[in-house]
C-alpha cells in the first residue's frame, strides 16, 4: 500500500472517530487498519475514503439493493455491538465485505465471523475482497439471512447491515444467553439502529438506539415496506405496502404528475433541526398516521461531489439532505400527497444552529387538506415537547409471549411474523 493510500485511510478514520465519538479502542484500531479501497475496487481511492455510503448494486428499477455503508454508521453500530477478541459474530448482509473485515480485525484469530448475503454475486465479490485485504478466514455464505447460519452457532453477537422489520426466530435461537444483537429496525418508515439485549423474563429490550438509514432486507424476512419509483431518482416509501390507507393502490404515474404542479403550502410556525424532524416527528407520525410515507430523491453526482445535469430537485427543501440525496416525510392518499419542507432560519436565543422553519406542501386534489392535516401533526408534536429518539425504548416480545406490558395511546405497536415490537418513551 502506498503512503498516500495509508494517509487517506487514516484521515477517514480520524474524521469518523471524531464525528461519532467512537468509544471502543478496538473499533478505532480496526478503522485505521482495514483498507476500504480494496472493498471498492471499481472506485477511485479518494472516493472510497470519503465518509459516504456507496451503492454497489441496483435492481431493474434503479433502486439500490446493496452498498458499502457509510463508515460513520458502521463505527457507531460496532460500538453498540461491544465486540471483543475471541467472539463469534454473525453478520446479516455481506455487502462489499468491509464491515465483516472490521469485525474480523476486532475479534482476531481466536474469534469467528460469518457473513450472509442473499445474492450469489455479492457474496462471491465479498469473499474475494476479504481475501485481498488479508481476511480470508471470514466465512461468507450465500443464503437468505433470515435463517442465520446454524453450522457455526452459537454466536456471541449478531449484527444486520440491512434494514429489518423483524427479529428472525433463527437469530434468537442461534445466540448465547448473554448475546447482543444490533439491527437497523424499520419502524413504519423511520429507522433506528437498536442494540438489543435479553431480559430475565426472556424478551429482548433496547440498550441503546441511534438514528440510521439502510437499504431494506430482501428474502423471507422482507417487511411490508415498499419503495415505488416515481421518476428517475425519485421514489416514495410506503411503510405498509402499496395499498394505501384509503384502500386504493398507489398510482405512481398520477403521483409523479401532481408533484410537477404548484403546491398548496401550510406554514406550521414550528422550528426544529433536521434530525429532530426525521426521527422525532417521524416516530410521532408512525404512531398516529396510517397515511404516513417517506419521499427520497437521489441526485446524479459527479466524481468531484457536484451535482450533474439540470433536472429540478423535487425535494430541494427537504429537511434531511446530504451529498446527492434528499429525504422528507409526508402523508399520502389516492387524491394527493403532502410533504414536509424546511427553510433555514437564524437560531432563536439558546437554540443550536441549523434550525428549520417547517411547512407542509400539498399536491393533488387532496393536497390542501393533506397539507393542513400534516401541519396539525407537526404542531401537536411541538405541543408534546417535540419527543425524539432520546428516552425511547423498544421491547421485542415473541409473538406467543404473555408478558407484554399494558399499552397506552402513545405506544407504537408493530406486529411482525415472529415479534411484537412495543416502542415507547420511558
Amino acid at each position: 500500500m502506498t503512503d498516500e493510500l495509508a494517509r487517506m485511510r487514516d484521515r477517514l478514520a480520524s474524521r469518523v472517530i471524531t464525528a461519532t465519538r467512537t468509544r471502543s479502542d478496538l473499533v478505532r484500531a480496526a478503522l485505521r487498519a482495514v483498507p476500504r479501497h480494496l472493498f471498492l475496487p471499481g472506485l477511485p481511492p479518494e472516493a472510497a475514503y470519503r465518509d459516504d455510503a456507496i451503492v454497489t448494486k441496483r435492481d431493474a428499477d434503479g433502486q439500490g439493493i446493496s452498498s458499502s455503508s457509510q463508515p460513520a454508521i458502521m463505527a457507531i453500530m460496532l460500538d453498540q455491538l461491544d465486540l471483543a477478541p475471541g467472539q463469534r459474530v454473525l453478520e446479516i448482509g455481506a455487502g462489499t465485505g468491509y464491515n465483516a473485515a472490521l469485525i474480523a480485525h476486532i475479534v482476531g484469530p481466536s474469534g469467528q465471523v460469518v457473513t450472509v448475503d442473499i445474492d450469489a454475486d455479492t457474496a462471491e465479490a465479498a469473499r474475494a475482497h476479504l481475501a485481498d485485504a488479508g481476511y480470508p478466514d471470514v466465512t461468507v455464505v450465500c443464503a437468505d439471512g433470515a435463517g442465520g447460519y446454524p453450522a457455526c452457532a452459537p454466536y456471541d453477537r449478531v449484527i444486520a447491515t440491512v434494514g429489518v422489520s423483524d427479529l428472525a426466530r433463527a437469530w434468537l435461537e442461534q445466540v448465547t444467553p448473554d448475546a447482543r444483537i444490533v439491527v437497523p429496525l424499520d419502524l413504519r418508515g423511520t429507522q433506528l439502529s437498536v442494540l438489543f439485549g435479553q431480559t430475565s423474563s426472556g424478551h429482548w429490550t433496547s440498550m441503546s438506539l441511534v438514528p440510521c438509514g439502510f437499504m431494506r432486507m430482501r428474502g423471507s424476512l422482507a417487511g411490508p415496506e415498499r419503495t415505488v419509483p416515481l421518476q428517475p431518482g425519485l421514489s416514495v416509501l410506503l411503510p405498509d405496502g402499496v395499498r394505501l390507507a384509503d384502500g386504493q393502490e398507489l398510482d405512481a404515474g398520477a403521483l409523479a404528475a401532481v408533484l410537477a404542479e404548484a403546491p398548496a403550502v401550510q406554514d406550521t410556525d414550528v422550528r426544529a433541526g433536521s434530525n429532530q424532524v426525521f426521527w422525532g416527528m417521524g416516530l410521532w407520525l408512525a404512531a398516529r398516521e396510517p397515511r404516513m410515507c417517506r419521499m427520497n430523491e437521489e441526485l446524479p453526482v459527479g466524481a468531484g461531489g457536484r451535482r450533474r445535469g439540470t433536472r429540478r430537485s423535487v425535494l430541494a427543501r427537504a429537511p434531511l439532505r446530504g451529498r446527492g440525496w434528499r429525504t422528507t416525510l409526508g402523508m399520502l392518499d389516492s387524491g394527493g400527497i403532502a410533504i414536509l419542507t424546511g427553510s433555514q432560519v437564524a437560531p432563536a436565543p439558546g437554540q443550536a444552529p441549523g434550525a428549520l422553519a417547517l411547512s407542509a406542501a400539498g399536491f393533488g386534489p387532496h393536497g390542501t387538506v393533506l397539507a393542513a392535516e400534516l401541519a396539525a401533526h407537526v404542531r401537536e408534536w411541538r405541543e408534546a415537547g417535540q419527543p425524539a429518539a432520546a428516552g425511547l425504548r423498544v421491547d421485542a416480545f415473541p409473538r406467543e409471549a404473555s408478558d407484554a406490558p399494558d399499552l397506552t395511546g402513545d405506544d407504537l405497536v408493530i406486529d411482525r411474523a415472529d415479534t411484537r415490537f412495543v416502542v415507547h418513551h420511558t
